[in-house]
């Protein structure tokens, strides 16, 4: 990439981004503006893949709702993007989980990964 693309860039990126990983399950907290007044709406759903790099990045989110399923694409660096929250981190072996497109209820489940700061307990094993 030429550097004076890479100087432009730099100043659309966001400073304090998420870790988050493909399988995660994820909250993404948007801006939405309504006339003059502006709320916070939350989107929750399995983060099925990545896209891009650098100001053009994008992740795609996907969720089960009333029995059908949505998808959503969300620009990473976005100024209405207020934040995303990992709920629960999930354990995969793809980059992209197209199959889960086709799967409704225990079928769409990804196996997790439980950690001590998501959690707030310790996790045994037996």
């Amino acid at each position: 990439m030429h550097p004076l693309v890479k100087k432009i860039e730099e100043k659309y990126l966001k400073k304090n981004k998420s870790q988050f990983q493909i399988g995660d399950t994820v909250k993404v907290h948007m801006k939405i503006i309504e006339g003059d007044k502006e709320r916070v709406q939350v989107y929750s759903g399995l983060v099925i893949g990545k896209h891009g790099g650098g100001s053009a990045e994008s992740f795609t989110v996907s969720r089960v709702a009333f029995g059908y399923a949505n998808e959503k694409v969300f620009p990473t660096c976005s100024p209405n993007i207020c934040q995303v929250e990992v709920v629960r981190r999930g354990k995969v072996r793809k980059a992209k989980l197209n199959y889960i497109r086709g799967k409704l209820g225990k079928a769409a489940k990804v196996e997790g990964i439980f950690t001590e700061e998501l959690s707030g307990v310790e996790a045994t094993q037996e």
